[in-house]
């Protein structure tokens, strides 16, 4: 089993950055690929980020292309999610999803494990 468990949401304004972590244990590479999701209030959940543990290769969604950023330490068995220039369309709860599918243009389908969500407000 995979257990992951997000962190580093908050309130914050347009314009500002925040760094999500997603802290992962028992079999995390049974995981080959990591994600980012987010569901905002009245909309469904839709991708946003994937790398894989084995490679530095990355897949962005384009409404957060250029601004966002994912990466993984191995060894921490962590991904990250560094997302600058926040809008307040980016507020939403964003969800760390591991996958066994090789794929980065992930779909809600291809996930194996979910974490319970971040809660990121960019707001005025």
């Amino acid at each position: 089993q995979v257990q992951l468990v997000e962190s580093g949401g908050g309130l914050v304004q347009p314009g500002d950055s925040l760094r999500l972590s997603c802290a992962t244990s028992g079999s995390t590479f049974s995981s080959t690929t990591m994600g980012w999701f987010r569901q905002a209030p009245g909309k469904e959940c839709e991708f946003v980020a994937a790398i894989r543990w084995s490679s530095i290769i990355t897949y962005y969604a384009d409404s957060v292309r250029g601004r966002f950023t994912i990466s993984r330490d191995n060894a921490k068995r962590t991904v990250y999610l560094q997302m600058n220039s926040l809008k307040p369309e980016d507020t939403a709860v964003y969800y760390c999803a591991g996958s066994r599918s090789n794929g980065l243009q992930l779909s809600i389908h291809d996930i194996d494990y979910w974490g319970e969500g971040t809660l990121v407000t960019v707001s005025s």
